[in-house]
């Protein structure tokens, strides 16, 4: 049985980690509500934005753009894909990063012939350790998503798809579903299905006729620009959220574990120093019955 002070040594260990694990909940909160906050900023306008691309596809249905898929077909594409992989620079975070890498691999399973593009250093150093080339690694840190980043990966990925270097783009992050939930997606960014900027089909057809200059495919393909840079920003920030909620989940239950742990240990530190004093008494019982049989005895011999 481990001694007093050994046990004691274990309790202060297990309390300065409570008070690294309780610190980084508390930063990972505050960056949570940080990051929500930016993100509900950005969202109206690329949010209006995607409506007027919705209207472009109101006024014109002879729209050619290389950015989408032929009506009503989804032709297959073989040739190289891209692939945007957004993961944190740490652990810490439960299965955050390991559920984006496992989504990675799915990916490059079914499709080889993929190109890499990497956010955060956890992604590059598992692939780097895995001899998985790169295409492209973002040696920013994912821990401060902003719009000119995003629009950095989005220029790259674009000047790549426009010269026909990638026939798809992928981006694989984590998604905030709610406050509580996170989930790994797998997002096809490029082409795009014509029926996901389509209308409603109750809604009214615009009758008033609109110019575009040069041309509605240049208007279209510039708004396609913003809007990708929106997307990616999306996905930066809500993989940015998601980690760090999945980070203050990790710390609770550490925190948790580590009170169950003071829990235990106090009651072992209380049980062995109490049969430590136990065992004192004991003996300074047992020495002083010695002492008092020995007095006994001189006396006798004594008298």
């Amino acid at each position: 049985m481990a001694s007093t002070a050994e046990i004691k040594s274990r309790i202060d260990s297990i309390m300065e980690t409570r008070k690294i694990t309780n610190a980084m909940y508390l930063i990972a909160s505050t960056k949570l509500r940080r990051a929500r906050s930016e993100l509900e900023q950005t969202r109206p306008y690329f949010a209006a934005l995607r409506s007027e691309i919705k209207r472009v596809f109101r006024t014109a249905n002879d729209v050619d753009s290389h950015y989408f898929y032929p009506p009503d077909q989804e032709p297959e594409m073989p040739g190289t894909y891209g692939c945007l992989v957004i993961t944190a620079d740490k652990g810490l975070a439960g299965a955050y990063n390991q559920n984006v890498l496992k989504k990675a691999q799915r990916l490059l399973e079914a499709h080889s012939d993929t190109k890499l593009f990497v956010v955060g250093e956890y992604g590059r150093r598992f692939f780097t350790q895995h001899h998985v080339p790169i295409e492209q690694m973002f040696l920013y840190t994912a821990q401060n998503p902003t719009l000119d980043r995003a629009r950095e990966i989005s220029s790259l990925l674009l000047d790549q798809y426009d010269r026909g270097l990638l026939k798809k783009i992928f981006v694989i992050y984590t998604d905030m579903e709610n406050g509580l939930t996170a989930r790994v997606r797998s997002t096809r960014l490029l082409p795009f299905h014509r029926t996901y900027f389509a209308p409603p089909e109750k809604e009214k057809k615009i009758m008033v006729p609109f110019e575009f200059e040069p041309s509605v495919s240049a208007v279209l393909n510039g708004m396609m620009h913003s809007y990708l840079t929106g997307f990616i920003y999306s996905a930066l920030i809500d993989s940015f959220c998601s980690e760090q909620q999945a980070r203050m989940t990790a710390m609770d239950s550490a925190n948790r574990n580590a009170e169950e742990l003071l829990a235990d240990l106090s009651l072992q530190y209380n049980r062995v120093r109490q049969a430590a004093i136990t065992q004192e008494i004991t003996e300074v019982t047992a020495g002083a019955k010695a002492q008092r049989k020995k007095r006994r005895k001189k006396e006798v011999q004594v008298s």
